[in-house]
């Protein structure tokens, strides 16, 4: 079994809960959800998303009907044409990229 360290973060509450929220969902513990991070930035050389203050998507909360009607007419057409992937699959190529974690 490989050997283990620790890592101790602060985080807002707000934000941990929401993450853990998300994790659970994923069915992932948070140092699973953290390892991956971290092989995720390996691969990548640097972080594993691209940051930045633009949203390219807006919170449901603050769409405009005719925001979401169009956010959802790209996702069924995006559907329509094949460009999915059944999500057991990119779980599996996630997890796949842990390895021994």
């Amino acid at each position: 079994m490989a050997r283990s360290a620790n890592v101790m973060v602060r985080v807002e509450p707000d934000v941990k809960e929401k993450a853990e929220m998300v994790m659970s969902q994923l069915g992932l513990s948070a140092s699973t959800a953290i390892n991956l991070f971290y092989r995720q930035m390996i691969v990548e050389r640097g972080l594993p998303f691209k940051p930045s203050t633009a949203r390219e998507f807006k919170p449901l909360n603050e769409m405009t009907k005719a925001e979401f009607d169009e956010r959802m007419a790209v996702g069924y057409t995006q559907a329509v044409n094949g460009r999915v992937r059944p999500a057991s699959d990119v779980f599996n190529d996630l997890l796949e990229g842990l390895g021994d974690a």
